[in-house]
């Protein structure tokens, strides 16, 4: 069968903020969405595609409060995908052979908070569990980002992210990822010069021990990456460099949960632009090439420019033909155009 091509046209307009981000949908797309989502003798591919390349992120909180047979209201105050609809939708991409990926689509429309409770779940439910989907959640969202994701997670499962990690996790990775999920962190800017310093020099300390078990059980290392803020711990990253000559991460590279930490609250265009290239490679794993679709969906809103750069920089070939050699189809198409997006904004 000859494969059927969309063309998803990308149209920008000025940089919006996060915060306060202004409408860029028309109420008549917003209908066309919803009958790409619910017509009954099949998907509208082509509108689809193009609707959810265009909304932001406002626009899908307007598409999923105006569509009540597609989403729930739930009493952590998000809106949930309604189950029965969620299924039916991968039934009928199936029946009317839909060349996007659902798991994409839906993706793209659900919530932040429970599309993140959906893959704390899958990332210690999966074998082998996927650390580091776990970590990557609780240290690369703002702190209210994740608060809204526990919440999420209480509602679907009836249980706490805490509880649920503390029950599958065992040993030293129990105590580093409790910690990490249930962690509040300071967002602000403020920083302590001295604790800084200080810090920086009991990490060096412990990793200079070159005993795993001593630096994956000391509490200090353990305290410092799960309770201080982003920029405290960015300046730590940039003391340890200049002091040490050498970058935090790559001195832990032999603990690969501790050194993923890092990069996530540090780097997280390393630790994200290295996941692409793992799900690009030649015959991935069905978790890695999940994780295409995975980054490039969460991401697009938040910090795709910075990923795309450091993936050039890294890899010698631009995030976006990297992409086109490697999917195929409408799916290959749908992930070009919200990488476009995310450059432009």
């Amino acid at each position: 069968m000859a494969e059927r091509k969309i063309t998803i046209i990308v149209r920008m307009g000025k940089k919006l903020k996060k915060e306060g981000e202004k409408i860029t949908t028309s109420p008549e797309e917003c209908e066309a969405l919803r009958k790409a989502f619910s017509g009954p003798h099949g998907v509208e591919e082509k509108s689809m595609l193009e609707i959810l390349v265009k909304c932001n992120p406002a626009d899908l909180t307007t598409f999923r409060k105006n569509s009540p047979y597609i989403f729930l209201d739930d009493e952590y105050c998000f809106e949930k995908w309604d189950p029965f609809h969620m299924k039916s939708l991968k039934i009928k991409f199936m029946r009317f052979q839909v060349s996007i990926s659902e798991r994409a689509v839906i993706q793209r429309t659900m919530h932040p908070w429970e599309r993140d409770a959906l893959l704390v779940r899958k990332s210690l439910e999966e074998k082998p569990p996927l650390y580091n989907l776990l970590i990557e959640l609780a240290c690369t969202r703002t702190s209210d980002e994740f608060l809204g994701a526990r919440k999420a997670f209480q509602c679907l499962y009836s249980e706490s992210v805490e509880e649920f990690v503390a029950v599958k996790v065992q040993g030293f990775h129990r105590r580093l990822l409790v910690a990490l999920v249930s962690t509040y962190r300071y967002e602000g800017m403020q920083i302590d010069e001295a604790a800084i310093k200080l810090e920086c020099q009991k990490l060096a300390r412990a990793i200079k021990t070159d005993h795993r078990n001593e630096i994956e059980n000391d509490d200090e290392v353990l305290r410092i990456l799960t309770t201080r803020s982003k920029h405290h711990l960015k300046t730590i990253h940039k003391c340890y460099k200049e002091d040490y000559d050498s970058n935090l991460e790559e001195d832990l590279d032999d603990i690969q949960i501790l050194r993923d930490t890092v990069n996530c609250l540090c780097a997280p265009p390393i630790y994200f632009s290295k996941i692409l290239d793992t799900a690009m490679s030649i015959c991935p794993a069905e978790q890695e090439m999940e994780a295409l679709t995975r980054v490039i969906v969460t991401r697009t809103d938040v910090d795709m420019k910075d990923i795309a750069a450091e993936f050039d920089r890294k890899y010698g070939a631009p995030l976006i033909e990297r992409i086109e050699a490697a999917a195929l189809g409408n799916y290959r198409d749908f992930l070009v155009a919200l990488v476009k997006r995310g450059m432009a904004n």
